[in-house]
Parts: C-alpha cells; structure tokens; sequence
C-alpha cells in the first residue's frame, strides 16, 4: 500500500510538467504506420520502457536465445538508431551490413542484413550509430521499414527499442501488435516508463482522431491545455468526449482498450522490487485506464554484469545462468501466447470463409428468385 501511495504522489505531479518539457507534443498529421497483416500478430515484439539504462538490449538478446531453446526461429532487430549496441551483444563487432543500408537503399532486401549470431536460429538486424540524421528517418523510410519488417522470415522478431520518446521509438512501439515495457526498481524508470506509456497513448489517439477537429481540441488539452482548462487524466478526456457524441465516445475507448501491452520487472533483487511492477498497474489504470498484464521479473545476476564484454561466448554456454534468472519462464509465456493466437487466427480465417461461403449462397438464392 505504501508502494502505491508513492508513485500515486510522484505520478499526479508528472503529468504538467512531463507534458511542457520533455514528452513534447504529438503531430496530428503526417506519419501512419501500415496495417499489422493478421500473420504478423504473434511474431512481432517491441520491447521499451522510456528510460536509459533499464536494460532493454540485454533483456532482448537473452529472450531472443531463451526463444532458440523452444524451438523457434528468431531475430532480433536493433531499433534504438543513433544507439545502437545489439551487434556488440551478438558478437559482431564490424557488422557488414546494419539497417542504414537498408533504409538508404544500398541494400533492398531486408533478409540480406539479418546476420547470423553465435546462438543455432538467432538472427541479429544491426542498428547504426555513427550516420548523421539516422535517429530521425523521414516517414517514408520508416513506412518502408515496417513493411519490409513483415515480410522477415522469422517465427518471433524482437524491436530493441531506444531510450526516451522520440516519434520514432514511438511509432515503432505502437506498430508492434506485442508490446513489452521494462522497469528497473527505481523510481525515476517508473516515472519514466509511465511518461513513455502516456505519450504512446497520445500519439495514437492523435492518429486515430487527426481529422476530427472537436475531438483533437479536446486531445490538446491532454497535451498542453494553452488557455484552456487542463484535462490532466485519461478519465477526464473521456467524460469530455461524451459531450461530441456516442461515436466519438465508443472509438475513444476502443482505441485505448486496443493499446495492450506487457510489464516486465529487470534487475531484481529482493521480493519488495516485484511490488513496484504491481503498484506500477495500478496507477496506469487509474489515470490512463490502461491495465498493463504482468509478464513476472528477470532476478538480478553479478555474473552477467562480468560477462557484458563477452555476451557472445555467455550466451552459448550461460543459458543455465540465463534460464536461473527467469527467462525460460518468459519465453514460456511468449511462446503460450503466439500458440493462442494462432489458434484465434485460424478462427477468424475460417469464421470469415464461412461468411463469405454465406453471401454467396444467398446471392444465387436471390438470382434464382
């Protein structure tokens, strides 16, 4: 209870002064991300988290080698540009290719630049650094990116996602139809993480409503109310769209309702960290009416620490270390969860057969008559 009074403190106080300074405000024109063909939503995972530090590259790599051991093909694609570090993670140290190939068109089949890594079925996307601008790619690359993302021939695609809340980790974020959000038992990657969780909330709310100029008024307000009265929780903004209608109500809920994502705990040392990820949820759904699922906590291990210099070697022969830690049991899940949504998209392929088998039969039904 003590966990929660605090962060419900910190995070009442977060949303003016997020909002103002360094979660800037979303456009309300410009990018949109393709649609997720339906094959695509149990492959593709993103794993964020807002703040530095928390270690999301690392929690990729072990994840993406735990997947290896259920028997999946899986690559990871190093989605932090302008910082990236999963080739020194894999043991590639001068990669041959890495994604500003790909997105300057000196290569045009994304295949050629997933690279083989030490572990038998893991494939790495190196990211690149050292290219002035590639932090910030023009919406058409990114748009080219995500489409070339789906067509990878991979069981699971891991996104290692950067630091902060640019447009880009964003919208890599939300075109992922798995979502991951790691914390560390601190409480500035708590008060980060719910900025990051916000400020996805609000760039995909001013997508789905950028042509409807009552709605983003009031979206606006969320962001940085100028004159107008403040609308400081997600709550309150859905009590104002009640005033514009139903419909606009009902696409409001839905679009937030269809905002899933999974929490993960990094670095644990002792039982009271677990608790941080619990109270974490419950200020999300109180002010964002966002109900995160709890995926369970990666304990905290020295021996890894010792061995980032030498991840790859570690990653071949320290997957009993690796396993210890917890990451056999998330896999698990993953793995449960692709099993569940295959078979719900083998339900929905043949409910829609079916559909389709029925308009036609009343169709020449109706010619016969």
């Amino acid at each position: 209870m003590w966990l929660y009074k605090l962060f419900k403190s910190i995070f009442k106080k977060t949303p003016d002064r997020v909002n103002k300074t360094r979660y800037r405000p979303v456009k309300t024109t410009g990018f949109v991300a393709p649609q997720i063909d339906m094959e695509l939503k149990s492959q593709l995972w993103a794993v964020g988290g807002g703040k530095g530090g928390v270690g999301k590259s690392l929690i990729t790599v072990m994840l993406g080698a735990s997947l290896t051991r259920w028997g999946k093909k899986v690559i990871l694609v190093d989605a932090d540009l302008g910082g990236s570090n999963l080739n020194l993670l894999t043991g590639i140290k001068y990669p041959r290719y890495t994604l500003i190939d790909f997105m300057q068109r000196k290569v045009e089949n994304i295949e050629e630049i997933a690279l083989n890594t030490p572990v038998e079925n893991l494939k790495v996307i190196c990211g690149a650094d050292d290219i002035l601008g590639i932090a910030n790619p023009k919406n058409a690359q990114k748009i080219r990116l995500f489409n070339h993302l789906k067509h990878l021939k991979a069981d699971i695609i891991l996104l290692d996602l950067g630091a902060g809340t640019s447009y880009t980790t964003l919208d890599f974020f939300l075109f992922a139809p798995n979502r991951i959000i790691l914390l560390s038992p601190q409480s500035t990657a708590m008060q980060n993480a719910y900025g990051f969780v916000k400020t996805c909330l609000l760039r995909k709310l001013t997508r789905a409503f950028r042509n409807d100029a009552e709605c983003m008024k009031l979206i606006n307000r969320c962001i940085d109310s100028g004159e107008d009265e403040r609308i400081d929780t997600i709550t309150k903004l859905k009590d104002a769209f009640t005033s514009l209608g139903k419909e606009q109500g009902s696409k409001l809920s839905a679009c937030i309702k269809s905002l899933k994502m999974g929490l993960l705990i990094n670095m644990v040392k002792e039982h009271k960290d677990i608790n941080l990820g619990r109270s974490f949820i419950t200020v999300a759904n109180e002010y964002l009416t966002i109900n995160p699922e709890y995926l369970g906590f990666i304990e905290y291990d020295k021996r890894v620490d010792k061995s980032i210099n030498r991840m790859a070697d570690f990653l071949k022969d320290g997957m009993g270390i690796i396993t210890e830690m917890g990451f056999y049991d998330l896999a698990s899940k993953i793995v449960k969860k692709m099993y569940k949504e295959s078979l719900s998209l083998k339900s929905e392929v043949a409910n829609s057969k079916l559909q389709n088998s029925t308009n036609t039969n009343n169709k020449i039904t109706v010619n016969k008559v």
